[in-house]
C-alpha cells in the first residue's frame, strides 16, 4: 500500500458516535478528506450478526464512493464476506500467515508494541503496522500504557520505508510529534468523531 494512504486513518464503531448517526459521521469524515477507514465495532452493546453485516456493507459502500480503503478490525470472516479492502489485527488475534492465505491481494495491518512484534509483522507479510498507544486514550479501555514516540522512532530507523501509523490519544495539537517521530499518518477515533468541524480537524491532521 502507499504510505500516503495512512495520512488520516479514521477508526469508528457505532458506539463512538454520541448522538449522531454513525453513517453520517463516516460520510462527513470522508468528505473532510480522511485517507483510510477502519470499522471497529466494540463497546457495551456492539452490533452483531446480520445487523453488523448490514452496517459494514453500508460503510464499505460509502468508502467506495469516496475512493477510500475500507478496513475491518479483527473480524476476518466479516471482512471476507463483504469483500473489505483489508483487515487489521492485534497481537492476540488470528496469526498474519493464516490471514494472508485467505486475503490474497488485500491490505493487512497489525498492531505492534515492541521490536520483536514489529519484525514479526514485517517478515510475516503485513502491509502496514499501527504503533501505540502513543498518548493516553479513552477510546480503548483495555489499552496498554502510553508508550510515547520512542519506539516509533526506533521502528522508523529499523524500516525506513515501511508504512507506519501512530495511534492512541492523538489530537490535532500533538499529531506533529507523531509525524516528526516517523509515522506516515495518525489513526484517530474521538478527535474526528467528537469534532464540530471535521473538515478543519482533518486538514489539521494533514498539517494544513
Amino acid at each position: 500500500m502507499n504510505r500516503t494512504d495512512l495520512a488520516v486513518y479514521f477508526i469508528m464503531g457505532t458506539e463512538n458516535c454520541n448522538n449522531e448517526s454513525p453513517l453520517s459521521v463516516l460520510e462527513d469524515a470522508l468528505k473532510a478528506g480522511i485517507t483510510i477507514f477502519q470499522l471497529r465495532e466494540k463497546g457495551n452493546e456492539p452490533l452483531m450478526g446480520k445487523e453488523l453485516e448490514q452496517f459494514a456493507r453500508a460503510c464499505r459502500s460509502l468508502c467506495k464512493q469516496y475512493g477510500v480503503p475500507f478496513i475491518v478490525n479483527d473480524d476476518v470472516d466479516l471482512a471476507l464476506k463483504i469483500d473489505a479492502d483489508g483487515i487489521h489485527v492485534g497481537q492476540d488475534d488470528t496469526p498474519i500467515e493464516e490471514i494472508r492465505e485467505k486475503f490474497q491481494h488485500k491490505i493487512i495491518g497489525v498492531s505492534v508494541h515492541n521490536k520483536e512484534e514489529m519484525v514479526k509483522a514485517v517478515e510475516g507479510g503485513a502491509d502496514y503496522v499501527g504503533i501505540g498507544p502513543i498518548f493516553e486514550t479513552k477510546s480503548k479501555p483495555d489499552a496498554k500504557k502510553p508508550a510515547g514516540v520512542d519506539f516509533l522512532k526506533d521502528a522508523r530507523k529499523m524500516y525506513p520505508n515501511f508504512p507506519i501509523v501512530g495511534i492512541g490519544g492523538i489530537t490535532p495539537f500533538n499529531a506533529h510529534m507523531v509525524l516528526e517521530a516517523g509515522a506516515d499518518g495518525v489513526a484517530v477515533i474521538s478527535a474526528i468523531c467528537n469534532s464540530n468541524n471535521r473538515s478543519q480537524t482533518v486538514q489539521q491532521f494533514k498539517g494544513k
